[in-house]
Parts: structure tokens; C-alpha cells; sequence
């Protein structure tokens, strides 16, 4: 990737368009918000394939994060916590449970910064509307 300098932060251009990233988010993405949506994306695919490939029904997966930052250490990302909404029926538990610890094993992004960041998982199971 080759990143441009521009007025406001930098930009590079990707398969899929332009990304403008900036510290000032009026210009483009900061910079730990695309680490922290790599790290839930990468997951919630992960989890998505797993779920997948064990034939598990479910119908939507919706992650949401929960950071921590130390502004006495260049306010560095310390903590991401990931909060899975799997919305399926017939989901036991004890699947799920199973699900994320091979997912946290695969995804690429969370074994990246797996000795710098905590990461923590927890999760919920919401019936499908009849």
C-alpha cells in the first residue's frame, strides 16, 4: 500500500476505493478506529465461516466494541472488548463458546496484536422473529 500525503492526513488508493485517514475524523478515518474495525471484522468473518462450515442457522451477527485507551501512553488502544449479537434459532451456548475460541485462533488481525492488546470476547443469543 502506498499512502499520499495530503492537506488533511493521508489517503491510498485499494481495490475497493479511495481510504482517507486522518487523526482528525472530519478529514477521514483515525487510525485506531481502522485497528479496532479490523480486529471486530476480521472476527465477526471469522466467527461467520465457522458458524458456516458447522452448519449452525443463524441469520446475523452483530459486533460491537468497547476500547480502552491510556492517554499517558500516546493514548495506545490497551483493551478492545467484542460483543457478538448471533441472532439464530437453535444456538446452544456451549457451540458459541466453542466458535469463538477457534476464531480468536484464525483471526489473522487478533493474533497480530494478541501480545500488545488485550481482546476479550463475550456474546448473546437473540431467537429469530417468527
Amino acid at each position: 500500500m502506498k499512502f499520499l500525503m495530503k492537506e488533511h492526513g493521508f489517503e491510498t488508493e485499494v481495490e475497493y476505493g479511495n481510504l482517507q485517514v486522518c487523526g482528525d475524523e472530519k478529514y477521514g478515518f483515525r487510525p485506531y478506529q481502522l485497528l479496532v474495525s479490523a480486529i471486530a471484522v476480521c472476527s465477526g468473518g471469522v466467527l461467520r465461516k465457522i458458524l458456516e462450515k458447522k452448519r449452525v442457522s443463524f441469520s446475523d451477527i452483530t459486533v460491537t466494541t468497547k476500547v480502552e485507551r491510556n492517554e499517558k501512553k500516546a493514548d495506545r488502544i490497551e483493551k478492545i472488548h467484542m460483543h457478538f449479537v448471533i441472532t439464530g434459532s437453535d444456538i446452544s451456548e456451549e457451540v458459541i463458546e466453542k466458535c469463538l475460541m477457534v476464531t480468536r485462533k484464525n483471526c489473522s488481525m487478533v493474533q497480530s496484536v494478541i501480545d500488545s492488546i488485550e481482546i476479550t470476547e463475550s456474546f448473546e443469543i437473540v431467537p429469530n422473529e417468527k
